[in-house]
């Protein structure tokens, strides 16, 4: 499973910037609107310190990592919904990804134009929200006139979803995001199919100076846009982007000496990742063996066949059962042999729901590759 989350923001706010610095890729950051034409993707590994622990007790040929996607999408401006600024195309690409990221400048500079003259990080916000509603109220009137004829029919289904988008119409009317609007648990497929874009969870970035980050002394802006996204009960994080891009550049002795000039025990761009993580509400487990240690991604509350088949589809449907470890007890311990001994290693069945930190060993049985249950590892 990719995470995949867009980065969205007004021109010259530091998206690209930002983009760069997790990717590492270098792609242009002009002080002009549209620099960012085509969204650009990248991927980024997941920084896992569990995975270089579990590394060094197995000594494998090879670690993978699990994935974090970002795509950098042009900056929106007002009017979108309306195609201003080329805003269709850069809302339809909104509308593929899973969550959002929200850059919003919070530095004076006035040699970085603003597209409004002035920084107002909530004015920001508020703008792009307004297009994202604008343009999720436009998809629920068009779905509306599409289903109606086969509501009036008396096809249940179709009766059911006229009734959620008449009243999802109504609540983004009045300026709420469809994240917000709660209906009843039968109906939630029936809203996740409407793709709105205001039902995307939001990760806002603070986007600050240097110097902000040298004294750790954020300015209103900061505290602004803070009190902003707790209130719509999403997260926000600060950073400077320009900096975190000088950080991404550096060989690793270089960062520790970079980081430790200015008091950061980490680069802000893993808080970054895995924020974005957390908003999808995904989680990691891992095969650990001689040939590779490797984390996997799923969703909180994965059944572990479905954890299995996040590997290979055969193993999600022979799966028999699954050995089962938790990482703070290899940690501690240091051998599988001794989690034996200790009775750590337990087997679960088909009802059992992967925990984050879970390392896996999965018995199936498949008829298309294989006679006999194997062990995978």
């Amino acid at each position: 499973m990719a995470l995949q989350c867009g980065i969205i923001g007004l021109p010259n706010v530091g998206k690209s910037t930002l983009f760069n610095a997790l990717t590492e890729s270098g792609i242009p950051a002009e002080n002009y609107p549209f620099c960012t034409i085509d969204p650009h993707v990248g991927i980024v590994e997941l920084p896992d310190k569990r995975l270089i622990d579990l590394a060094n007790i197995y000594n494998p040929k090879k670690i993978t990592s699990a994935n974090v996607e970002f795509i950098d999408i042009a900056g929106l401006v007002k009017g979108a919904s309306q195609g201003e600024g080329l805003g269709n195309q850069f809302l339809g690409q909104i509308r593929q990804t899973s969550a959002i990221i929200h850059v919003v400048r919070c530095f004076e500079d006035e040699n970085i134009t603003h597209v409004d003259g002035v920084v107002n990080p909530i004015k920001d916000v508020e703008t792009i929200q307004t297009e994202l509603l604008l343009a999720d109220i436009e998809t629920l009137e068009r779905r509306k006139q599409k289903i109606e004829k086969s509501a009036k029919s008396g096809e249940k289904e179709a009766k059911t979803l006229l009734v959620l988008i008449e009243k999802l119409i109504e609540h983004c009317s009045n300026g709420n995001a469809s994240r917000t609007f709660v209906c009843e648990s039968e109906d939630l497929h029936l809203k996740k199919m409407l793709h709105l874009l205001t039902d995307k969870s939001v990760l806002y970035i603070a986007n600050v100076d240097e110097n902000q980050i040298l004294k750790k002394e954020f300015n209103e802006h900061v505290k602004n846009l803070s009190d902003f996204a707790n209130n719509e009960g999403n997260i926000s994080i600060c950073l400077c982007a320009s900096l975190e891009q000088d950080i991404a550049q550096l060989n690793n002795d270089e960062k520790l000496l970079f980081l430790n000039d200015y008091n950061l025990e980490e680069p802000g761009l893993n808080t970054v990742i895995h924020k974005s993580y957390e908003l999808l509400g995904l989680q990691t487990f891992f095969t650990c063996g001689e040939n590779e240690v490797r984390a996997w991604t799923i969703s909180i509350n994965t059944p572990a066949p479905k954890a299995a088949g996040s590997i290979h589809t055969d193993f999600q449907r022979g799966f028999i059962k699954a050995d089962v470890f938790h990482y703070n007890d290899i940690i501690k311990y240091q051998s599988e042999k001794k989690l034996s001994e200790l009775g750590l290693i337990r087997q679960e069945g088909k009802e059992y729901v992967v925990q984050d930190g879970d390392c896996l060993f999965f018995k199936f049985n498949s008829r298309t590759f294989f006679k006999n249950s194997i062990f995978f590892s």
